[in-house]
């Protein structure tokens, strides 16, 4: 259903606009012009799944996408957290752990089986020059990695750590990754966003196996 301008794009959009969401389910919809596609934003803190070619985008700094996929049941979803673990409060979207129990949950409630998972991880950039005692990038990467080893879930393909912010667009039908490296100057934006991400309130929850450059 990608690639179609004109009446279905919209009437997919206002549907996805319309259906109710999940606690920590991605909500902002959009007509991406470059790609000629529907499009999903996922915020610190959020994931999303679903079983078209609508494209799952996220922007990160020193945080974490796994982007996971079925290749059978050809359904997939990305996550975007922003820390390993944290104190008491394990259960939200911007911790690793649970972060990735939601997406893996929602994946499997969507027809895919645990068995047959494939990931895909983006970030842990060290974006931000005097913060690397902290090192959250690399702890955050180290995390997911292990995390998917535990579980049994293979990573096909990733690009992790260095010094860049990243965007990343995922198509969770087909398995497709794409990721554009940012310049590594100008982080500001990354930073706001994840600052914002860690002071919101969030409510507790109830291909392709390479990499195209954009």
């Amino acid at each position: 259903m990608s690639g179609m301008a004109g009446a279905p794009e919209r009437t997919r959009l206002a549907a996805l606009k319309a259906a109710p969401r999940k606690p920590g389910e991605a909500s902002f919809f959009f007509y991406d012009a470059h790609f000629k596609n529907d499009a999903v934003k996922v915020l610190p803190g959020e994931y999303f799944v679903h079983d078209e070619d609508l494209l799952i985008m996220t922007t990160l700094g020193s945080c974490i996408a796994a982007c996971l996929w079925d290749r059978n049941a050809r359904v997939g979803g990305m996550n975007h957290f922003m820390l390993p673990e944290g104190g008491g409060a394990q259960d939200s979207g911007r911790y690793g752990s649970f972060a990735m129990e939601l997406l893996i949950n929602e994946l499997l409630k969507r027809g895919a089986t645990r068995s047959t998972l494939e990931a895909k991880v983006f970030g842990g950039g060290q974006v931000i020059s005097g913060m690397n005692t902290l090192n959250v990038g690399q702890r955050n990467t180290d995390f997911v990695l292990d995390y998917l080893k535990t579980e049994r879930i293979p990573v096909v393909s990733k690009d992790v750590l260095d010094v860049y912010p990243r965007k990343v667009c995922f198509l969770p039908a087909s398995g497709k990754a794409m990721v554009k490296r940012l310049a590594p100057s100008n982080p500001e934006a990354i930073i706001a966003q994840d600052r914002a991400a860690s002071q919101r309130v969030v409510p507790p929850a109830s291909g392709a196996g390479s990499i195209d450059l954009f």
